[in-house]
């Protein structure tokens, strides 16, 4: 049997397999622990998913390696739609971090739709740094000493941070954690003067009277701060670095399955109950189509590739 005629009839079987879809259950991938953004995520939309096919949709953390073991599992599986992943923004950049990972961030994967959108807040602590706007911020880097703590090396709470100094011209040292809890504890110790955390994290802290919100990413002002000016609206439309939620599967993925999915995801999101329990999350439902979120990974990728080499940042 020659070659053409065997991808004939594989095209015919994986289409057939299509319109029975699905028939087992479904993995859905996350690749970071329990708890996080990508986590309720995925244990938000497949319930809803079960509910809506009749077969179950099976949550699986594999966490490690910043998300290169669950995303490496997942550009392995068979093109079937039984095995997926949520993942975030920080999936485009870990390519440029790492001399090797085991999978193409672009070509490895089929995106099936976006999620939802987080907003990042620059913040400062108000008691050990009152400024209240960049101006300030900016006067004071050039003043003293200053330092800003993120989760860990090329994160991209990082990568904000060391845009705004490359965009201002201004010097802050950064101090990295293994992890979000204690560069928050210190931040608001005031061990650290500065940082970026995510708007949901921030406003409690800001409401309470502990941090001063500078800016927000993303064009517009987010929907969580409307009172806070967006980095475009400041004139530093750069830092645009919001977080963004997709989920995909591995590369190959027939089309009447990924339209499957986009379809279902945009169809869950606008469920009033789902929406609520994503923003307490500061995550704002966002459906996107396939192809706008593969041009955005493609651009990202190609951003932080660039980025990363001009600034030497490495993930030790």
């Amino acid at each position: 049997m020659n070659r053409f005629l065997l991808s004939v009839l594989a095209l015919v079987s994986f289409n057939a397999a299509a319109q029975t879809y699905p028939s087992r259950p479904i993995t859905l991938v996350v690749p970071y622990t329990p708890g996080t953004g990508i986590d309720i995520i995925a244990r938000t939309v497949g319930p809803k998913l079960s509910e809506r096919w009749k077969e179950a949709v099976i949550v699986d953390n594999k966490p490690g390696a910043s998300g290169n073991i669950g995303a490496a599992a997942v550009a392995k599986a068979p093109p079937d739609g039984y095995t997926l992943m949520v993942t975030v923004n920080t999936f485009t950049i870990t390519p440029a971090l790492y001399k090797s990972i085991a999978y193409d961030p672009v070509k490895d994967f089929a995106p099936v739709g976006r999620v939802a959108n987080g907003n990042l807040a620059l913040v400062v602590n108000a008691a050990a740094l009152p400024v209240r706007n960049l101006e300030e911020l900016k006067a004071a880097a050039r003043e003293r000493k200053l330092n800003y703590s993120s989760p860990g090396n090329g994160t991209p709470q990082h990568l904000a941070v060391e845009l705004l100094k490359q965009r201002l011209g201004i010097d802050i040292l950064h101090v990295p954690y293994k992890g979000a809890a204690q560069a928050l504890t210190d931040l608001l110790g005031g061990q650290v003067q500065l940082a970026v955390l995510p708007v949901h994290t921030a406003l409690p802290h800001a409401k309470a009277g502990k941090l001063t919100v500078i800016a927000v990413s993303g064009e517009r002002r987010s929907v969580l701060a409307p009172d806070s000016p967006s980095f475009a609206e400041l004139g530093l439309a750069n830092l645009d670095i919001d977080l963004y939620f997709w989920i995909a599967g591995p590369a190959g993925l027939p089309r009447e399955i990924v339209r499957k999915w986009n379809q279902e995801i945009a169809s869950i999101l606008s469920a009033p109950e789902v929406r609520e329990t994503l923003m307490k999350q500061g995550m704002v439902p966002a459906p996107g189509s396939p192809e706008e979120i593969s041009a955005q990974i493609r651009a990202d990728v190609e951003r932080w590739k660039k980025f990363i080499a001009e600034t030497g940042i490495t993930a030790d």
